[in-house]
């Protein structure tokens, strides 16, 4: 615990560098693309909801506990919504409202895991998930996608051992933005019931959705609606530009044998570690607001801004598919040194070492436009170092 303390993810790490060059040289000299912070404004619903819920509701209805799982209601909008929206067999009594995806994900391992049990991550994948599962009592395996990060099942089915105990399913995909189709998922989840059967014991799938409304067109599809054992762990972060306030939900598939001993088991996690009765407010403005988004239009053009800027330049990178990253290519075999080279030039992003992979580097454009425009003629002559410029 200490260490994790004292030191910071590659991801924040990253940041805070960029802030301690920003004080050296000026904040207008650095360009930033570490963190992946919504800078899109919250949607207007959001805002009208906090003002009438300040001014109208009284202050121990406002500011008081709720229910260690959730307000009621406000577990029961999320049900309907989830049925409404996805045909979901979703029910109030199987959600637990959390402060964030991160709150969902913890609760969720602690809940389904035993002690040395595997869960399976496809890499690249977000790196705290290491750190979840193994304060859960778990093991973290990375499997392998191909070459554009998709889903290859049969890497799938050749780790899954009889100590596999769920897999975690991170779509859009944080960083590579790649988004899973219908069909390499259904395909996954035949090889996870097919595994389940020959070793005696369910493996879950659990479903990291804090990006789902963040596409370019691709469809995201439900996951309780392609296997029975899913969990799904939701964040309104991205959609809502809510990172700070750290609102969720986990969810429990209602088709899931056991369900109800299994939302127990996430329950009883979640009170191990603290996680009971998620912010109120928010709880009350994310029922207010669902199916609403800020304007993620924003990020569509940056994406083409700063894809199409970077192809030109040379630099080979995957078009995202959703979320808000580029996965760059290193122009080097070391990525780490690829990023610290950067550094000269004011450029700040992650390696892909941390990702689960190497060679590449995480690029978060969820930035202000105009910080990528004036970024361009760095990103220009760390290309043309590189000699990728043609």
């Amino acid at each position: 615990m200490q260490k994790l303390g004292a030191e910071h993810s590659a991801i924040r790490e990253i940041f805070e560098q960029a802030n301690a060059r920003a004080l050296q040289i000026g904040r207008e000299n650095v360009f930033d693309f570490s963190l992946g912070n919504p800078n899109v404004p919250a949607p207007d619903c959001v805002q009208e909801e906090l003002k009438r819920l300040v001014s109208e509701m009284p202050p121990e209805r406002l500011h008081g506990y709720s229910s260690a799982a959730g307000l009621p209601e406000v577990r029961e909008r999320v049900a309907d919504y989830l049925r409404g929206t996805f045909g979901a067999n979703a029910r109030a009594e199987l959600i637990y409202m959390t402060c964030g995806a991160s709150s969902s994900l913890t609760a969720t391992f602690g809940g389904i895991l035993n002690r040395g049990e595997e869960v399976l991550v496809l890499a690249p994948y977000f790196p705290e998930y290491r750190v979840f599962i193994s304060q859960a009592g778990g093991l973290m395996k990375p499997v392998r996608t191909d070459e554009n990060f998709h889903i290859d099942a049969q890497a799938v089915e050749a780790a899954i051992t009889p100590k596999t105990r769920a897999i975690v399913v991170n779509s859009p995909n944080n960083p590579s933005g790649a988004v899973y189709g219908a069909a390499e998922l259904q395909a996954l989840c035949k090889v996870l019931s097919r595994k389940s059967a020959e070793y005696g014991a369910r493996i879950f799938l659990i479903a990291d959705e804090p990006y789902r409304e963040l596409t370019y067109g691709a469809d995201v599809p439900y996951l309780m609606n392609f296997y029975a054992d899913t969990v799904v762990c939701y964040s309104f972060s991205k959609s809502l530009s809510l990172a700070g306030e750290r609102i969720g939900f986990a969810a429990v598939n209602a088709d899931m044998e056991g369900a109800k001993d299994v939302f127990a088991a996430i329950s009883g996690a979640a009170r191990a570690a603290g996680y009971v009765c998620a912010p109120t407010l928010f709880q009350r403005v994310c029922a207010h607001s669902l199916g609403k988004t800020g304007e993620l239009s924003v990020y569509g053009g940056n994406r083409t801004l700063l894809y199409g800027a970077l192809a030109d330049m040379g630099y080979a990178c995957n078009k995202p598919e959703g979320a808000f990253y580029l996965f760059v290519k290193s122009p080097e075999p070391s990525a780490a040194a690829f990023c610290a080279r950067a550094k000269k030039y004011g450029l700040f992003f992650v390696p892909s070492d941390s990702f689960g992979v190497e060679g590449y580097a995480r690029i978060s454009y969820c930035v202000k436009r105009e910080m990528i425009e004036r970024s361009l003629p760095a990103f220009r002559a760390l290309a043309e170092e590189y000699g990728l410029v043609k």
